[in-house]
């Protein structure tokens, strides 16, 4: 079933095919590139409306931060009753106007977007019109194809790999310094610091450039320039909203 065959949903999917397809054409004095330069763009614009959106979720991890000590404390005393602890976490969380779930808006505000781009840079025809998007290309390599389709599906291309893989390069350090940075301090007593989900979370940090593998070019630049939009602001927004010192640090 086609989604986008839904009246509204090919609107806007047309909609957005004429705005990116006319910011290239913009650009094209520009750029050889202007298809993904326009792509660039237009995720600098998507990350600079969600800054509000970074800044509510700086400010939930720091909440979360300094909440972990009652919560350990509420575990501690309700670990013999799982309902009693969920009440009393939700009525802790309540009365520090949060929730467990606070921060995750930007990652759900971003998928649409994800989600647009992939099926602008795949579809042969938008709206019962040629897809002219899927005749640019990234120095050499096209827009609308992935690195698994051409090792998979072919043909071949020497840019397609040199590109995505540099692109994928770029987000594997930066999820590597992301992980560095922004380790999550160690508690003796926290399910969250053993070994194994510690592991998972490292793990965590390099699903983007694994993700980049199977998209689209296009939606892969797209997410190069978010990971390191996300990484300055996280360190811009960590300085203003710092989180507070670990008790163990402290002793």
């Amino acid at each position: 079933m086609d989604i986008f065959a839904f009246p509204p949903l090919t609107w806007l999917l047309d909609t957005a095919y004429r705005g990116l397809a006319g910011l290239s054409t913009l650009l094209d004095p520009l750029s050889t590139a202007s298809a993904a330069l326009a792509v660039v763009i237009v995720t600098l614009l998507v990350r600079t409306l969600l800054i509000p959106v970074g800044t509510s979720q700086a400010k939930a991890e720091q909440t979360r931060a300094r909440l972990a000590p009652k919560l350990r404390a509420l575990q501690q005393k309700h670990k013999k009753n799982p309902e009693k602890l969920q009440a009393a976490m939700l009525d802790l969380y309540r009365s520090e106007n949060t929730s467990p779930f606070a921060g995750m808006l930007p990652v759900l505000a971003q998928a649409p977007v994800v989600g647009i781009l992939y099926t602008l840079f795949i579809r042969p025809e938008i709206a019962g019109h040629p897809n002219e998007l899927l005749t640019h290309d990234l120095f050499g390599a096209p827009l609308g194809t992935s690195l698994v389709h051409m090792l998979t599906a072919g043909p071949f291309s020497g840019q397609t790999l040199l590109v995505t893989g540099v692109l994928i390069a770029i987000m594997l350090v930066i999820a590597d310094i992301t992980r560095r940075v922004f380790a999550p301090a160690p508690v003796d007593d926290s399910p969250m610091s053993s070994l194994g989900m510690l592991r998972v979370m490292n793990a965590l940090h390099y699903l983007t450039a694994v993700f980049a593998v199977f998209v689209p070019l296009a939606a892969a630049l797209y997410l190069t320039v978010t990971v390191a939009w996300t990484l300055v602001q996280r360190v811009v927004l960590r300085r203003r909203y710092p989180l507070p010192e670990p008790a163990a640090v402290r002793a």
